[in-house]
């Protein structure tokens, strides 16, 4: 590490201190403090010359760094300016984003980091996080020990083939890591210099990507099969004999081998998969607010998601295990549930049905009874006029999905329908929240996974909650460093659901908002990670002195974008 972490003893301050001098510190994004290093430290640290005369406040800072931002007249051209910012002062970055979350956290993730990681490999600029390909795969221990940090708190790892909705994307992929890690560090306080983003490069199919001559990725076909899978194998037995404490977040692997990792590490290693099971918190989480409206009983409700991959899977799943503590038992709690693809609704006469979407595809037996057109491809509407659902999700990154007829078969049975159209970026969703409203005279309830404006209907604001999963990973991952978890369960995504689902006040709901502003995101990061570790304490996966204090242990722990003093030391001979 290029600095550490004491006590001035001459003030009592807390301080950093590095042997570090010179141009050394000024590149050094971790420790550059550009024009506010004070005259002391710049005394100290040989910067005398190297820098303008005036000795800047962070807020001085902040103004111009907002000035520039919003001078772009693009989204990637911010991107791409809070980029370079992140890249030589990772202090005043995060300060920016956290004095400006709401503008700018949909410009460093979802919806414009899907542009970026097309656009990778013509606006890439500097290094950030580890790449690993496929034919480094003997070396990988090697690899990881070039990474800066003796134990890092999180890695997010990705191959790169189903990046957002947009597919495969290569070593352009890196672009989530990298976003999902910075929102690691904004939403929960998870030190920025302890994480690190890794881009797994198997090749690519995506023929666009290969036939680009700035291309920073494999030129190869994706390998697949057992190749693929003793490639994965070999990183995670590298991880975790190289960082045996770390968290590793799979992100945006394809639906087949996203379940499979999941599944395959989720005893052997502590990881977690984002799109399968943190979705799944933050859905349930908008289902739990939106009854608080209803006045409904999770036990009552009919949900039929539009979708049929690792994230409805998911989100299958844990409403099961919610319902399952009202009482449902698994097969009963599953019947409640309905899963429609591109083919249509899934059912168990279907041929050649993938083996994890059996669990919620329908017996021939009761399809036999729908009205319907040809029962081999019943539609989206179809299902919604047999099942009669009170919920609709949508996971299925296919804009316009839920049409008119859709929404209005919701509407004619359900008084107040429960209407998620998920998937992102923007142009994915399945409509639009005016459209929700406008198809159902305003009874729906509405959230989104991409940020969308506030709605005027019939003289009524409708504030359009994000179904985030920002609001969630972040705690989980906080939670798991801090209580030195050992595995994480799905148990611990049932009670983030359940403390997401608290956070959302009287007042977001009186705005039919069923998320919280994202202004209170570090306060709702705390409590999810507050029940992760209780759940995890619980389960034998956390010491129990844990407990001691756990909320300030929580709040102390969490990294604050502020510049502390920064002292030269000696190297040691």
């Amino acid at each position: 590490m290029n600095f550490e972490i004491g006590i001035d003893p001459a003030t009592g301050e807390r301080c950093r201190t590095t042997s570090r001098r010179g141009h050394e510190v000024l590149i050094d994004a971790t420790l550059n403090k550009g024009t506010a290093f004070t005259s002391q430290e710049r005394e100290e640290l040989g910067l005398h010359g190297l820098l303008p005369p005036a000795a800047c406040t962070i807020e001085q800072q902040l103004e111009r760094v907002y000035e520039n931002f919003s001078s772009k007249t693009s989204e990637i051209e911010k991107y791409i300016f809070l980029t370079a910012l992140h890249d030589r002062n990772e202090t005043l970055f995060f300060r920016a984003l956290h004095e400006h979350i709401d503008e700018m956290m949909p410009i460093i993730y979802t919806p414009v980091v899907g542009e970026a990681c097309q656009k990778f490999s013509h606006i890439y600029r500097r290094a950030q996080g580890m790449y690993v390909g496929y034919d480094q795969r003997h070396d990988i221990p090697k690899l990881l020990a070039n990474f800066h940090a003796e134990e890092p708190s999180v890695i997010v790892v990705t191959d790169g083939e189903r990046i957002l909705g947009l597919g495969d994307q290569g070593a352009g992929g890196m672009g989530i890591p990298i976003g999902k890690l910075c929102l690691y560090t904004l939403c929960a306080g998870v030190p920025p210099h302890t994480t690190l983003p890794i881009l797994l490069d198997a090749g690519t199919d995506n023929q666009e990507r290969l036939a680009d001559p700035l291309y920073l990725g494999l030129r190869q076909p994706r390998v697949r099969g057992d190749a693929y899978q003793a490639f994965v194998d070999a990183f995670v037995e590298a991880v975790t004999a190289t960082y045996p404490n770390v968290l590793i977040q799979w992100e945006d692997f394809l639906k087949a081998n996203a379940i499979r990792q999941l599944e395959r590490f989720r005893d052997r290693a502590c990881s977690f998969n984002d799109d399968i099971q943190g979705t799944a918190a933050v859905v349930l989480a908008g289902i739990y607010a939106s009854l608080r409206i209803t006045g409904g009983a999770l036990r009552d409700q009919r949900l039929v998601i539009a979708g049929a991959g690792a994230s409805a899977h998911g989100i299958c799943d844990l409403v099961v295990s919610a319902l399952a503590e009202e009482g449902l038992a698994g097969p009963e709690a599953r019947r409640r549930i309905w899963t429609v693809d591109s083919r249509g609704l899934v059912t168990r006469s279907r041929p050649d049905v993938e083996d994890f979407k059996l669990t919620y595809a329908r017996d021939a037996e009761e399809v036999g009874t729908y009205q319907c057109r040809d029962r081999s491809a019943i539609t989206l509407e179809e299902t919604v006029l047999n099942a009669e659902p009170t919920i609709l999700l949508g996971s299925s990154g296919s804009p316009g999905v839920f049409t008119e007829a859709v929404v209005g078969a919701m509407a004619a049975r359900a008084e107040r329908p429960i209407i998620f159209p998920l998937s992102n970026p923007t142009s994915k969703a399945e409509c639009t929240p005016a459209e929700a409203l406008g198809w159902c005279g305003g009874r729906a309830i509405v959230a989104t996974g991409s940020p969308f404006p506030p709605v005027d209907h019939d003289g009524r604001r409708f504030r359009i909650g994000q179904c985030n999963n920002a609001f969630v990973f972040p705690g989980v991952g906080l939670g798991v460093w801090v209580g030195r978890v050992r595995r994480v369960t799905d148990e611990m995504f049932l009670d983030a659901a359940k403390a997401l689902a608290g956070s959302v006040s009287a007042s977001d709901l009186e705005h039919n908002a069923v998320f919280p502003e994202l202004g209170r995101i570090r306060d709702i990061s705390h409590a999810v990670a507050c029940a992760v570790i209780r759940r995890a304490v619980d389960q034998g996966h956390a010491e129990e002195e844990i407990l001691d204090d756990l909320e300030a242990t929580l709040r102390n722990a969490m990294w604050s974008p502020e510049y502390v003093p920064l002292r030269y030391r000696s190297a040691p001979r």
